[in-house]
């Protein structure tokens, strides 16, 4: 069977929501995997907060560099952390300065611009 190529740049994948990043994020924390969110303004002052991942177990494409994100406004400009809790009652979702005992909290980084071989500058 023929390698294909793979890319040299992550592969970005656009969320719906930030709940959808959050519940992505805190499942993979969960998971023991060490997981921290990005957040950065891209080349046209939108506001981005994603995280990386590595595509695994399918066929020659094993280790691709994935860039989960989501587009956000300017409430969630601020915050260190992505706290989440789901219960019976529902799932809540919200930003703080400190984790939180009894909700899943991801840390939240803070870069000045997106690397060009890293994350995408130009994402839909």
């Amino acid at each position: 069977m023929k390698e294909s190529a793979k890319p040299s740049n992550v592969i970005p994948i656009r969320l719906k929501s930030i709940n959808d990043l959050a519940r992505m994020a805190s499942s993979t924390t969960l998971m023991m995997q060490p997981t921290y969110v990005v957040r950065y303004r891209d080349d046209k002052g939108r506001l981005i907060l994603g995280f990386l991942a590595v595509f695994r177990d399918f066929y020659n494409y094993y280790g691709l560099p994935l860039f989960y994100y989501c587009l956000v406004d300017e409430k969630f400009a601020k915050g260190n952390y992505l706290i989440v809790r789901s219960d019976e009652s529902g799932e809540r979702i919200e930003l703080g300065k400190s984790p939180r005992p009894g909700f899943v909290s991801v840390p939240i980084i803070d870069l000045d611009r997106a690397p060009e071989f890293l994350f995408p500058k130009e994402i839909d």
